[in-house]
């Protein structure tokens, strides 16, 4: 038996009691865009998991190939009638037993999927207001490249950027530079160089990220690295802009008191639509 918000009810009841993604966070996910019948850029994601999977020491079921996620997924969405352009989520969990030792390495899956109003990326150019989160920070590790499911810094960033009337937070690392947003990397234009810090500063190897890298150094009129952004950078800033795969590109429009132009995020958008042809 168990007490579950009061009541004493049967411990078989909650499948959560030994779950190790809940007890432990120990579980990774990935998060993808389903445009008509499509995975966006299914090949980066899936590679993404299968990497993240082993960073972590979980055991890869030998039929989990790009082929039988592609179709776990696709048949959920077809299920719910969101083929036209949805989101899906599938996260990986090591299997119940054990404390912090688990029992297995063996896992399980949870996909669930809900639909996007968008088909597609839109470029939002309405004021778009963040800050610097320092209340805790991002270590410059492996781990914080991957998508696991202990998120409470960027839940704790989320809840102080609602409080404070922010539309989102940029979170710095324990060096005290910039990482990236809550749900999203971070670009950052000066002058003609483009720049997004390096993995190796504990941001997410975003697959948006990943895509937008590709698309801006084919504009010759920029310059594209990969560098080491201060707080202080950001003020120099002419445009800074959020990527993730649902969203596509967020522009930032203002950070404290500067107040930035959009104009390379909707090139980019632009680019970005032609290349998934949606």
């Amino acid at each position: 038996m168990i007490n579950f918000n009061g009541n004493i009810v049967l411990k078989d009841s909650n499948i959560l009691t030994e779950n190790r993604s809940f007890l432990y966070g120990d579980g990774v996910f990935e998060t993808v865009k389903i445009v008509n019948g499509k995975i966006l850029f299914l090949e980066d994601h899936y590679f993404r998991l299968m990497a993240s999977m082993r960073v972590v020491r979980m055991e890869i079921p030998m039929n989990f190939t790009m082929e039988f996620f592609e179709e776990q997924i696709l048949s959920l969405v077809k299920r719910n009638n969101l083929v036209q352009s949805s989101r899906a989520r599938i996260t990986m969990f090591r299997n119940d037993g054990g404390y912090y030792l688990p029992v297995t390495n063996d896992v399980s899956y949870l996909i669930h999927a809900t639909a996007l109003e968008e088909i597609s990326y839109t470029i939002n150019t309405n004021t778009y207001e963040v800050d610097l989160f320092k209340d805790f920070y991002i270590t410059k590790q492996l781990l914080s490249s991957i998508k696991s499911t202990n998120k409470l810094l960027n839940v704790t960033a989320s809840i102080y950027a609602s409080e404070n009337g922010l539309d989102n937070c940029i979170l710095l690392n324990d060096t005290k530079n910039v990482v990236e947003a809550i749900q999203g990397n971070i670009f950052m234009l000066v002058g003609n160089k483009l720049i997004t810090p390096p993995v190796s500063e504990g941001c997410l190897n975003g697959v948006m990220r990943k895509q937008v890298l590709a698309l801006a150094k084919k504009l010759p009129e920029l310059t594209v690295v990969e560098e080491i952004i201060s707080p202080f950078d950001l003020q120099k800033a002419d445009q800074l802009f959020l990527t993730n795969v649902i969203k596509g590109i967020q522009p930032i429009t203002k950070y404290r008191k500067k107040e930035f132009t959009t104009t390379l995020a909707q090139e980019l958008t632009t680019l970005l639509n032609e290349l998934i042809a949606v």
